[in-house]
């Protein structure tokens, strides 16, 4: 199956914790950073996740924030550090493609945004990834 969805990255389930309807997955990704996805239990169940399953972690690139400096007082789990290497700006939107340990990650932000930031090829950012917003695939 082909999807439009930039960014998949494999990894390896390390853990799963069930609430009542939505269950916690802890990915370990190939290049070593741990991400959390918060997923349903039917969706756990029918795809058969759990500790050591390979999977896809699956991330639209629009729920992928960069920021350049040091993250606190957020709530958001998943932050992965990385260096832009390429920026692609538009009209109104930006990709920026960010190298992470064992991979990509593609964000879509706004033009005013890469401005602000002054983002350009080699500037260090955190990814800021919601777990509510990452899907999986099973490998």
């Amino acid at each position: 199956m082909s999807l439009s969805i930039r960014n998949q990255i494999p990894g390896t389930v390390a853990s799963v914790t069930p609430g009542e309807v939505m269950a916690t997955v802890k990915v370990r990704l190939d290049g070593g950073q741990e991400i959390t996805a918060a997923i349903t239990r039917e969706a756990v169940r029918e795809l058969g996740i759990a500790e050591g399953s390979a999977v896809r972690t699956l991330i639209k690139s629009t729920e992928v924030a960069l920021a350049t400096g040091a993250v606190g007082g957020l709530s958001i789990r998943n932050r992965i550090p990385g260096t832009v290497t390429e920026v692609a700006t538009g009209g109104a939107m930006a990709g920026v493609k960010v190298a992470v340990a064992g991979g990509e990650l593609t964000a879509a932000i706004t033009r005013d945004a890469v401005e602000d930031l002054g983002l350009a090829a080699g500037s260090e950012v955190t990814a800021l990834i919601k777990s509510t917003e990452i899907a999986l695939a099973a490998s």
